[in-house]
């Protein structure tokens, strides 16, 4: 595993991590988990086996990364944001549901898209997707799929406007908006957004 940094507390037992990727004090990586190259996984992380992560993303401090989760290239997961991979949790080992666990029926998938955030705190219930480029507040309960480039916030999480791929709020006036920093032009349309035209110059 060459140009990777891992600190010497953090316990790595997959060898699939990219290049350039940085695992920080008290993290636990699991055998056959999969990080991809130019990652940063934050203090106390763990990272169970069977997850996903790709390239260029970084896990704050303190997450929890379970069996069943996807994370896309580029994305960002906040301090103590909470997966969950299983929508009827009983413990495996109590006689009366390990028949439930006897499979893989129970596992349920989460995908995270590229360049997605997801803030401090949010907690995301087993088998959401959260769209390429949106943005989860802090704090806010994902209970539903997240479209791209959606602002979600609150308990339950709901649509709070879009942001651009820089991760600023677009301001739509008639359907179209233009990002202020980017200077990338978008259309709504229904409960979506694209790209719109060319670049404006500024």
């Amino acid at each position: 595993m060459s140009n990777i940094f891992i600190h010497p507390t953090a316990l790595v037992e997959t060898e699939q991590i990219g290049p350039g990727t940085r695992v920080w004090a008290m993290a636990h990586i699991m055998k056959d988990a999969t990080i991809g190259a130019n990652c940063n996984i934050g203090d106390h992380c763990f990272v169970e086996a069977g997850a996903l992560i790709g390239n260029d993303v970084t896990v704050k401090n303190s997450n929890m990364i379970w069996e069943g989760v996807t994370i896309a290239d580029g994305a960002f997961i906040g301090p103590h944001v909470f997966f969950t991979n299983d929508r009827f949790p009983r413990s495996p080992r109590y006689a009366r549901v390990n028949r439930r666990y006897s499979d893989r029926e129970w596992l349920v998938p989460t995908y995270i898209g590229e360049g997605a955030s997801l803030g401090a705190g949010a907690v995301l219930l087993a088998g959401i997707s959260v769209g390429a480029f949106a943005m989860v507040g802090a704090g806010a309960v994902v209970t539903r799929d997240v479209p791209d480039h959606a602002l979600v916030i609150g308990n339950p999480a709901h649509l709070h406007g879009w942001v651009c791929y820089c991760g600023l709020p677009l301001h739509f006036e008639a359907s179209r908006a233009t990002c202020a920093t980017c200077n990338l032009m978008f259309q709504q349309t229904n409960n979506s957004i694209h790209r719109s035209g060319t670049t404006t110059i500024s």
